[in-house]
């Protein structure tokens, strides 16, 4: 839903909503090479990169970022990503939520879009909502994506990246409810 939304050119970050392992994969087929012509460029959590599992994120361009210290060459890499006009994915709720609980977003996403702003990359930011027939998706389950209009992150001073998580989330959520609703299911209000 929504793919006329998705920038095929310049710097995107895609900020989807976390519900299952299956996120990744499904947005690398939605709005991966297939569909925009350039790769979506995840950025995980470091436990995610470790063993088998960690040999094969890094083979399909993901890279460690250490939620609690992200460390410089993290957060240099994922703005050369940007400066270079690339897809970056990164799931600013920071963990999966299978729970339904409201959309609570870390800072990462917000600061990441500020700052390379600040370095002059005009960067769309593109909600977007996963939904899936179950709350614990199985391989014969229905699921779909929903990619809402692009937004910036504009201005400065210490509101700003709380203002701009608040509309974040709210589109992110709108987005989310839509995808579930095209697979007949309903998010609980909370």
């Amino acid at each position: 839903l929504g793919i006329d939304h998705l920038p095929r050119g310049g710097a995107v970050l895609l900020a989807p909503t976390h519900r299952a392992r299956w996120d990744g994969l499904m947005l690398t087929m939605a709005a991966g090479r297939r569909v925009t012509g350039r790769d979506c460029r995840f950025m995980v959590t470091n436990t995610e990169m470790k063993g088998l599992q960690g040999w094969f994120l890094e083979r399909l361009g993901c890279f460690p970022v250490d939620q609690l210290r992200p460390s410089l060459t993290s957060l240099r890499f994922a703005i050369d990503l940007m400066m270079d006009g690339q897809q970056l994915v990164v799931f600013p709720e920071g963990k999966i939520n299978r729970n339904e609980k409201p959309i609570r977003l870390k800072q990462g996403l917000a600061r990441l879009a500020y700052l390379a702003n600040s370095k002059g990359v005009d960067v769309n930011i593109v909600p977007v909502g996963l939904g899936y027939s179950e709350a614990k998706p199985s391989p014969l389950g229905k699921a779909a994506i929903c990619f809402s209009e692009p937004i910036k992150v504009e201005g400065s001073g210490k509101d700003v990246v709380k203002n701009f998580n608040l509309e974040l989330a709210c589109r992110m959520d709108a987005a989310e409810q839509a995808a579930l609703a095209s697979v007949g299911r309903r998010k609980k209000s909370a």
